[in-house]
């Protein structure tokens, strides 16, 4: 197999922290493997290691200053933003994550990341209780929102004499992230995959209705990561303002009882079965035909149960199903609880407190609980990156699961 980062031209941005050393590491590894590497420095990033050390490893200039005079007419940040195939921040110190963050552009580096549209790995290196600060998690939440991949600091002794979370990850890990972006995944081909998403609506009268806030954002990202990965994806879908992802058949249905039908039928002869809608559990026994007029006191509302399609879902076997439970409390309790008397592989639950989490946002920070082993608690991070990480996991259920056959 071709060598992902071979030929690729791939960005380095280096900020001011004594973890600047270990970027000199990750940029040797790159051009012994054949990338065009070019490295961007902070204003304060020589203090720590100087350009020459990183012009001799990449084997092109150091950028520094956007105003010095270039060697040929091209607007720097530009050029590069345009050419580069990943743009990595490692260092990424709290200071440059606040400007990202905000959208500042105020020198070569800050101004190249908001000019490309290359995908941009963000390593953070800093003081424990710097990163623990509510200002700097309120800003790495708003890069995940803005679908920058940011890179977990390691736990160790850190330069400053503590010890605790902030190391900047190792180089390995780095180098297998930019592996990851710039190495499409055909791993799902030949598989069949069904997605609901979104949530349903049931009508009181032709003006009101019962419903939740599901954006179904979570569930167009695990379609769209499926069909990335080159599955065969059917994505049934309740009311949403979502385009289709690329390369997915879309079902739109409004009720729950028009949700099972379509994701029942689907679901023959499917591989994996990601249940990510939020169906409403109950809906009324009678719809008015008009709108019902305000009367004295309150009306009189009567409720009928809707299938459960996640159980249904799971009473079928041959394939592996996922379900989500999007909890207030006892998030772990009532996540097994779920995938007990669903008969499903695999629940993603979901903390509606968490910072970040919950309807509506493009970020999420869920705990993984299967059958086996310990719950797995993810970071916060984009759900289009959660998508893969959900599928990676199901993935692995599925060779299991075929392994015993």
């Amino acid at each position: 197999m071709a060598d992902a980062v071979n030929g690729k031209v791939i960005v380095v941005g280096v900020t001011g922290s004594i973890a600047a050393y270990k970027a000199a590491e990750l940029v040797s590894r790159l051009a012994q493997r054949g990338a065009q590497v070019h490295v961007v420095m902070s204003a304060h990033a020589p203090r720590f290691v100087a350009p020459l050390t990183f012009r001799t490893l990449s084997g092109h200039p150091v950028v520094e200053d956007m105003f010095a005079a270039p060697e040929q007419w091209e607007v720097a940040h530009v050029s590069l933003a345009d050419r580069a195939d990943l743009v990595v921040v490692a260092p990424a110190t709290a200071n440059v994550i606040a400007k990202l963050a905000g959208g500042v552009a105020d020198d070569m580096l800050t101004s190249l990341v908001l000019a490309t549209r290359a995908p941009v790995l963000v390593a953070p290196a800093m003081n424990s209780k710097m990163l623990a600060h509510p200002a700097t998690q309120a800003n790495l939440r708003r890069l995940a929102e803005l679908n920058y991949r940011v890179i977990e600091p390691d736990t160790g002794m850190l330069a400053c004499g503590y010890e605790g979370k902030g190391r900047l990850a190792d180089p390995a890990t780095i180098l297998g992230r930019i592996e990851q972006e710039l190495s499409p995944r055909r791993d799902l081909e030949g598989l069949r995959v069904m997605v609901t998403a979104g949530p349903t609506r049931e009508w009181l009268d032709p003006v009101r209705y019962l419903s939740n806030p599901a954006s179904g954002k979570m569930g167009y990202a695990l379609a769209e990561a499926a069909a990335a990965r080159g599955a065969e994806v059917v994505l049934v879908s309740g009311p949403t303002n979502l385009p289709a992802p690329p390369g997915v058949t879309l079902e739109r249905v409004e009720t729950t009882v028009q949700m099972c039908e379509a994701a029942l039928a689907a679901a023959k002869g499917a591989d994996l079965v990601l249940a990510a809608a939020a169906p409403v559990d109950w809906r009324p026994q009678e719809q008015a035909g008009q709108k019902i007029k305000k009367a004295p006191g309150p009306p009189t509302l009567r409720l009928v149960e809707n299938p459960d399609l996640l159980a249904s879902l799971g009473r079928e076997t041959g394939r592996v199903v996922v379900g989500f439970a999007a909890e207030t409390e006892n998030l772990v309790k009532n996540a097994r609880a779920k995938l007990a008397a669903k008969g499903a592989d695999l629940v993603v639950a979901n903390d509606l407190g968490a910072p970040g989490a919950g309807f509506g946002g493009d970020t999420n920070q869920v705990v993984l609980v299967g059958a086996q082993g310990e719950p797995e608690a993810l970071p916060l991070m984009s759900k289009r990156e959660l998508a893969d990480r959900i599928l990676d996991r199901t993935l692995g259920l599925l060779q299991q699961q075929r392994g015993k056959e």
